[in-house]
């Protein structure tokens, strides 16, 4: 069994929404990433996304559209992210799921990128700019690599398309919580909660909300609604916050592993 249905499994009898961390890899560089996914392990996240850094995020916001920009400028690539996912294998159990554009993996070669991916140890991938007219070449692949391919929906996706889109994705279906790009957000949609409930109804996949999440007590109020809450432009700006530029580069500063680990625990705690 994937590690993603494993979790979801164990958390409905538990009846608690699963806490996703999202961070970028490389970002500010990968020795830090290596020890934040360790800290938010043991900060109590369920399951955590690696972004794969690319020059053109479109679905993502300024901040991690940022985060994505200081970990390219170390040049770091989808073999540095298998890499790091084999090295923290030997401690971290949890699921790992790469969220990435398609132009690198189909740069990189769909059955090479799958299989690479893992025989590292990554559990799925999340690839927001591939429609489901065009995802079944790498559906095929993600599936005999037994990689969970995690689908996309949308506030004014219709029912019709909602059960579709279910139908082909696996591990969750990641509902986004606004028409728009990511980002840190004050208020959430009032609809929000409207569309998690119609979503749940038309497919017996677990569903996880992410895009604009970012405070403990934004993810107590959907903790009871989607059976999983995706954070992550308000963890990185928490990174942010703790590093400093020198010669074009950004270094982190002390305290920044930290500091995410603390925010993480918090919004564990908010599950």
């Amino acid at each position: 069994m994937n590690r993603i249905d494993a979790m979801f499994r164990m958390l409905r009898k538990g009846d608690r929404a699963a806490l996703i961390p999202f961070i970028t890899c490389g970002d500010p560089d990968l020795a830090t990433t290596e020890k934040l996914i360790h800290t938010i392990s043991e900060a109590g996240a369920d399951l955590i996304e690696i972004g794969l850094p690319f020059s053109d995020p479109l679905a993502d916001g300024p901040t991690i559209q940022a985060a994505s920009q200081r970990a390219l400028l170390h040049g770091v690539n989808a073999k540095d992210l298998f890499a790091l996912v084999k090295r923290v294998r030997r401690s971290v159990s949890i699921p790992l799921v790469v969220m990435g554009y398609y132009n690198p993996v189909l740069q990189y070669g769909l059955q090479r990128f799958a299989k690479e991916a893992s025989e590292a140890g990554v559990d799925g991938t999340i690839i927001p700019d591939l429609p489901l007219e065009e995802v079944r070449p790498w559906e095929v692949e993600a599936g005999r690599a037994g990689l969970a391919n995690i689908m996309l929906i949308a506030p004014n996706t219709p029912p019709d398309r909602i059960e579709k889109i279910s139908r082909a994705s696996k591990g969750f279906v990641y509902y986004v919580s606004v028409t728009g790009i990511t980002g840190a957000r004050t208020q959430l949609p009032l609809e929000l909660s409207r569309g998690l409930k119609l979503v749940k109804s038309l497919t017996n996949k677990p569903v996880a909300v992410g895009f604009g999440i970012s405070r403990p007590e934004q993810v107590s109020s959907l903790a009871g609604v989607a059976d999983g809450i995706i954070v992550g432009s308000a963890i990185i700006k928490v990174i942010e916050k703790h590093l400093e530029e020198r010669e074009g580069k950004f270094l982190p500063r002390e305290g920044l592993v930290e500091a995410v680990g603390h925010f993480v625990s918090t919004l564990r705690q908010a599950c």
